[in-house]
């Protein structure tokens, strides 16, 4: 490692510590305590999502526009909903993320909500994209409240959701029960040649035990006897949405929704994964994989002598594709030390180490009462930072 006091090259690229900080705050925190003992070390600033919460603001931090539309929130009422576009050579890409417009911090989860919340407002950001030229778009699937297979979200893009009579589907998972007729006729033809990559760190089937509405209905306020209801819907929802599929797309493509229903990330965002990759034809990717090309991480690690990377929880979610583990996964095909910064580590050495994070820095280690802990985060942070900074000085060049 370089002397820490001179030519040293740190890269900072925490995601948000939820409820605390965003990923941009956690990172501006971090900066100051190092820079206030290693004053003349390179410092770059990389915020970064695992696909949820926070992937807009990442975009935005590598150079993205900002955009705000209005669309449907999760529960029918309108909200301001941000996502982020930019232009290059190669095309127009944009950056949507599904709990902007039908996120579960949207509302307050019941029985009542978990039924009836929809997706819809996605689809009305994927098509104001469209409509913006985005000739690729990355939809970040976490933190949803509804349970619907994206039905909400295709609805807004012109799939019709008949019932038996003829009449359009009301928004919600529950109403799932009613679908009698899908038609994808009116579906906009420029999503033929629009790529969708799905951002997501759930590799969830669509269906059963490990499903959509079996895993995560306690989030959304559904009982486990709402679960078998939600399977038979969204299973049959799967299977006409295929039958229509295959007579807009041809048999063979109508064939491979069939089998999205399996699929890893089918069961994301309560089932929205499945309806993408059905009728988008998305690619699921892992969410911080996608982020971190998003926002050119590879560049950031050019000379790096240290990564600090950190979320608001280091524990077993960590381990399975969350942002501190996939950081470290790349750092360390380029032999780079990585640092962790949490508010919270359940993990023990063992396991942080083989993640291929070297040393864990916990915010509890400094301030015991959580809420304390959550409320004074970034001051907490910086004092983390200065830490680090005095333990680098202490190294040997």
């Amino acid at each position: 490692m370089s002397p820490m006091n001179t030519q040293a090259v740190i890269v900072i690229a925490p995601d948000k510590f939820k409820g605390s900080a965003t990923a941009e705050e956690v990172a501006v925190a971090l900066k100051r305590g190092l820079r206030s003992t290693i004053s003349s070390a390179e410092v770059r600033c990389v915020p970064v999502a695992d696909g949820g919460e926070g992937t807009v603001d990442a975009a935005v931090s590598a150079g993205f526009a900002r955009q705000r539309t209005r669309v449907t929130g999760p529960t029918g009422d309108p909200v301001d909903a941000a996502w982020a576009m930019h232009t290059s050579v190669s095309g127009t890409d944009a950056v949507v993320e599904l709990s902007q417009a039908s996120g579960i911090e949207l509302l307050e989860p019941s029985r009542l909500t978990g039924a009836t919340a929809t997706s819809r407002g996605t689809g009305e950001l994927l098509q104001a994209a469209l409509d913006a030229g985005a000739t690729r778009i990355v939809l970040g699937l976490g933190g949803s409240a509804c349970t619907d297979g994206g039905a909400g979200m295709l609805a807004a893009l012109g799939v019709k959701l008949l019932d038996q009579n003829g009449n359009h589907l009301t928004d919600g998972g529950v109403s799932l029960q009613h679908l009698y007729q899908v038609d994808l006729t009116g579906l906009d033809p420029r999503w033929k040649h629009t790529k969708v990559v799905l951002a997501s760190d759930v590799d969830n089937p669509l269906l059963g035990p490990h499903g959509a509405a079996a895993v995560f209905r306690p989030q959304k306020g559904l009982t486990s006897d709402d679960v078998a209801v939600f399977d038979a819907a969204l299973g049959y929802y799967a299977e006409l949405l295929a039958e229509a599929a295959e007579r807009a797309f041809g048999l063979e493509a109508g064939q491979s929704v069939a089998d999205n229903v399996t699929q890893p990330g089918a069961g994301a965002a309560g089932g929205a994964g499945f309806g993408a990759m059905a009728v988008l034809r998305a690619q699921r990717c892992s969410g911080i994989d996608v982020v971190l090309d998003l926002v050119g991480f590879a560049d950031a690690l050019a000379d790096a002598d240290l990564v600090i990377t950190g979320e608001g929880s280091l524990d077993a979610q960590t381990l399975q594709g969350k942002a501190p583990a996939g950081i470290a996964q790349m750092a360390g095909r380029h032999a780079i030390p990585v640092y962790a910064v949490c508010g919270r580590s359940l993990l023990s050495t063992a396991e942080t180490e083989a993640a291929g994070i070297k040393r864990v820095f916990a915010l509890t280690e400094l301030e015991t009462d959580p809420d304390v802990s959550m409320r004074q985060a970034p001051y907490l942070l910086t004092q983390v930072g200065a830490q680090i900074g005095d333990i680098l000085l202490a190294q040997p060049a």
